[in-house]
């Protein structure tokens, strides 16, 4: 980053990018492959391990983010990226061995290819990215409880006959919640895509330059401290 004379300026602020929060957030991405290859393999109990730890560092992460101010805009993209690997690396890990059925996997994978191309949309016509919504949080919290307890049921046979149904109603019910929230992004996208274009064309008839502008959130988003959802 360079300054009008081309000197080097050190960014701050929000800008930033090397961090100790963001280290963490790489780090937990870098663990997604050793998770899924113990998955695959069968090493339940070393798989629940890796994914623990990494819920660790993620609480970790925020917490010193927010304690020393060191919140970043790579780190908002960061910590929900990682989330959506594992959940995928979870999905793909279980039904390889048979455990869930393909088209689960199909069916998360699909939401997340939608909100990628949202996403697209909302670049190309300059208005910005979409604010989280809340049901949409509820659905990936879901996945990340039932998952992991379908997991301690293979792990431990004793409890199989608990925690697999209840895994199950966590996976089913954050699926569905999952698919909820990306069809209010499509509505949401379409509207606001709609009311770009009307603008614009207005802008074009009375012979002003186009700008763009952020999104406002309304009765169904929630920022969550901040975090934005960039095609995800």
């Amino acid at each position: 980053m360079t300054d009008g004379a081309g000197r080097g300026v050190r960014r701050t602020g929000e800008d930033r990018v090397v961090t100790l929060p963001n280290a963490l957030s790489v780090f937990r991405i870098l663990l997604v492959p050793v998770f899924l290859i113990l998955l695959v393999q069968g090493q339940d109990l070393l798989a629940l391990a890796t994914l623990a730890f990494s819920g660790v560092t993620d609480l970790l992460d925020g917490w010193i983010a927010r304690r020393f101010d060191q919140m970043t805009k790579l780190g908002r993209q960061l910590d929900p990226a990682a989330d959506r690997l594992y959940i995928l690396a979870a999905l793909i890990g279980l039904a390889a061995r048979g455990l869930i059925p393909w088209w689960l996997l199909i069916v998360v994978f699909a939401r997340d290819l939608l909100l990628v191309g949202l996403a697209v949309v909302l670049h190309r016509s300059g208005t910005g990215v979409l604010p989280v919504i809340r049901v949409g949080k509820w659905g990936t919290a879901l996945l990340f409880i039932g998952l992991p307890v379908l997991m301690l049921g293979q792990a431990f046979p004793a409890v199989a006959m608990i925690a697999t149904p209840l895994g199950w109603v966590s996976v089913i019910a954050g699926a569905t919640l999952y698919w909820w929230a990306g069809i209010l992004y499509l509505l949401q996208t379409v509207r606001i895509s709609g009311d770009a274009r009307s603008k614009q064309r207005e802008r074009a008839g009375s012979g002003t330059s186009p700008s763009t502008g952020r999104l406002d959130s309304d009765a169904t988003s929630d920022t969550l401290d901040g975090e934005e959802v960039d095609g995800g």
